[in-house]
Order: structure tokens, then sequence, then C-alpha cells
């Protein structure tokens, strides 16, 4: 076997570079799952109705109470919009997730959220609750909780709704509920700065542990559900993390198959902050075991059983106080640099295939064409802004792409406690 003498070379070899990546190409697959989706045809992007209504006005100067549900984090709080469009958050509480200690019943289960809100739900008769778990959203925007995530323990939940149960909890069924996931929570987080500015449309994306996009599509576009009002719109929940007809690299489908659920979410594990510390240390592995490193790196390397996204970062990001688990086999100079340059290489090519995914969702919105009215794209998530400029080479390679005949405008923004301020927007569009 020929000895692979740089980190270049060896994700040349295994396809694994930005420049393997046609934008186009993927935009063009990403385009037709999502149409796939919509008219109710097999696709790996379910492009999930949400009906809320995303364009309509919503309602400032009426207290509201927002509800962010999600991973291990509970929190409540009482949001009221001024005529500016600015949230103002008052009586915000924080708590464990019910069910983190062991198996509750569903009883337990809605009785604990409920004493957790009953002081705010007292004080507003709309309620926005973003539930951050795999949910099927209801046209009378309750949802049917489809699974938890492994961390709570409540098999008695799964299968029932949460909104309408919460009120009964509560004892306050006339009550007003709207249910939505963190990424379409996050796009409405980005519409309360419309009343200030004009925007042509909005997305939301999120990229932390797992990435998903969310935007407002047309009724009459939505086929797979019969009656909609065509002359309407509604936010829709690609599920983007789970596109899975992007070229894949030896490498990742390897990766795929040491994972938990070999086969789903294909696009997410290639960049999303809870795969992409595994995903390199499986090209790290391999380029060891392929010569790339020598002796004590490469014996180094092999030892590692896991090796996290925020290792990966801090050997990357070229800290010196801050070392990481990769620094203490890297001895060789060399060496380092190679290690150093592959998982580079990887950020690279994730933030062509986050361009990619964006670009996609910003062509399929036929909005953005004057700089008069951009699309406002609100972005969330760990990964994004901080993994080591992950950032700046996705917008040089979004921007590379959206020129001549496709040029679209756009603009970037966060939003401060989004997963609050989108719920309370939710259950204030008329």
């Amino acid at each position: 076997m020929v000895r692979i003498i740089s980190g270049e070379g060896f994700l040349e070899i295994h396809k694994m570079r930005a420049a393997d990546i046609d934008i186009q190409s993927v935009v063009d697959l990403f385009t037709s799952e999502m149409l796939k989706g919509l008219e109710g045809h097999e696709s790996t992007l379910r492009m999930i109705p949400t009906f809320i209504e995303a364009e309509n006005k919503f309602l400032t100067g009426v207290p509201v109470v927002a509800v962010d549900a999600g991973g291990s984090n509970f929190r409540a709080a009482l949001v009221e919009f001024d005529t500016n469009g600015n949230p103002v958050i008052s009586n915000l509480i924080s708590e464990r997730m019910p069910g983190l200690e062991g198996e509750i019943s569903k009883a337990e289960f809605f009785d604990t959220i409920a004493g957790y809100v009953k002081t705010n739900a007292q004080l507003s008769d709309r309620i926005g609750f973003c539930f951050s778990y795999p949910t099927e959203i209801l046209p009378d925007r309750d949802g049917r909780l489809l699974q938890f995530c492994k961390e709570v323990q409540a098999p008695e939940v799964v299968g029932t709704l949460i909104g309408k149960n919460l009120l009964e909890a509560l004892g306050m069924t006339e009550k007003k509920i709207v249910l939505l996931n963190d990424t379409v929570a996050t796009l409405l987080a980005g519409k309360s700065a419309s009343l200030s500015h004009e925007y042509g449309s909005f997305i939301g994306y999120i990229l932390g542990t797992g990435t998903n996009t969310c935007y407002i599509e047309n009724n009459r576009n939505i086929l797979k559900i019969k009656d909609l009002d065509a002359s309407q719109s509604q936010i829709i929940n690609i599920e983007s993390g789970a596109m899975g007809r992007v070229p894949q690299s030896d490498i990742d489908m390897l990766f795929d198959s040491t994972t938990v659920n070999p086969g789903d979410y294909k696009f997410e594990k290639m960049f999303a902050g809870g795969y992409f510390g595994g995903l390199c240390l499986m090209a790290l592995k391999m380029a060891a075991k392929e010569g790339l490193f020598t002796d004590v790196s490469a014996s180094g390397i092999s030892s590692l059983n896991e090796l996290s996204s925020e290792e990966v970062n801090k050997f990357v990001s070229g800290s010196k106080t801050d070392s990481s688990l990769l620094h203490e086999f890297m001895i060789d100079k060399n060496d380092e640099d190679n290690c150093r340059e592959i998982i580079r290489g990887l950020i690279d090519r994730s933030a062509k295939l986050v361009a990619a995914n964006i670009a996609a969702v910003i062509l399929k919105t036929d909005k953005g064409k004057s700089s008069e009215r951009p699309i406002l794209i609100t972005i969330e998530g760990t990964t994004f802004y901080k993994m080591h400029r992950l950032r700046s080479l996705f917008e040089e390679y979004l921007k590379e792409y959206l020129q001549g005949e496709k040029q679209r405008f756009y603009l970037f923004t966060e939003v401060p406690r989004s997963s609050l301020v989108g719920a309370a927007l939710a259950a204030l569009i008329n």
C-alpha cells in the first residue's frame, strides 16, 4: 500500500473534501425530496405541516404563556410583545424535564408540567408550547407525541395529545394552546423583528446537536393535505437532518453503521454536533490505519473510543491554553498538521453542505428577489456559531452559489431565548 503523505491527500482519496460536493446537485436532490414530501410521495424529507400561518399579523400588548421543553430542560415565562415587536419576558422559571430520574406515569408527567406553569397560566388565556420531541402536529395545532428522546422516561405519554392533556391537568380546558418545535419557534422568533422591517419571507435553521430547517410554504403546494385554503400559507417543518439522498463517502457510510439508528438522518450525521466528533474520529482512525501518522500518534488515535465535537473544535481552533485529547497524541509536528488538515477539511465540507441546504430552501420560497424585501434567516445552535470557521465558510459558499439568475437577498439574525419568544408568538398569530 502506498503511504498517504497528507491529510488533504487522505480526504481526496476518500472523497470527503468540499471540492467533492457539487452544491447544485445537492440543491437539486434537496428540492426533489421537498417536492415529493409536500405531495405525499415517498421521501426522506417529512415536510411536516404545522398549521401555523406565519405571514398573518400577530397581537401586541397581550400577555401569553411561553413554554419550552426539550432535552433535559423545561422553561416557562410570561411574554408580551410591544408595538415594535420586541418581547418583554417576565416570571421566568427553569426546571428539569419530568421523567429524567426514572420512569413516571402519564398523570405524573402532566401534573408536574402543570405545576411548573400554573402561576403564569392564570395570567393569560393563550399558551405557546415549544415541545422539541418528535410530534405529529394536528390541524387544531395540538400535537400527538410520537416518541421521547431516550432521556425522558414516560412511555404512557407517547401517542397522547400534549396540549389537551396539559390543559386538563391545569384545569383550564378553555384556554388556547399551540404546539410547535424548536426550529419553528426559531423562525417565529425572527418574525418578531418584522414589525419594523419588510421581509419577503422567513426561514428558521438550527445546527447544534442535530440540524433542522423550516420555512413558509403556500398551501396550494401542500398536496398531501386536502381542504387547505389555497390562498393561505403555513410553516413547514422539513426535518432536513433526515435528508437521505446526499452523496456519502465510504467513511460516512461506515460511521453511519456504528450509530444507534443506521440509515436514518444521514445528512445530519455528516456535520451536526452530536455526530461530528465521532465522524472525525472514524476518519482519523482510517488515516492511521492507512499509514498517514507515525506509530505513536496512530496508536494514540486508535486507543480512543470516542471523541466529542467540542474536543475536535478545541484542537483545530489553535488554542494553546485549551488543549484537547488529540493534542496528547500528536507529539510529531507533521502528524499534528495532518490531523488538523483532515478535521478542517471536514468542517469545510460541512459548511458547503449547510449552504446547499439553505440555498435549496431559499429558492423554494421563491422570495427574496428584491433587496427591499430580503428573506430573514434566523439561526440557532452552538455548532453553527462555535465550530471553527464553519459560519464564515458557509456564508462564502452561499453567496457564491446565489449569484446571477439565482440571486436572492437574505439577512441572518440570532434571537436570544428564541424558543420562548417563538412559542409566545405562535399563540399570538391571528
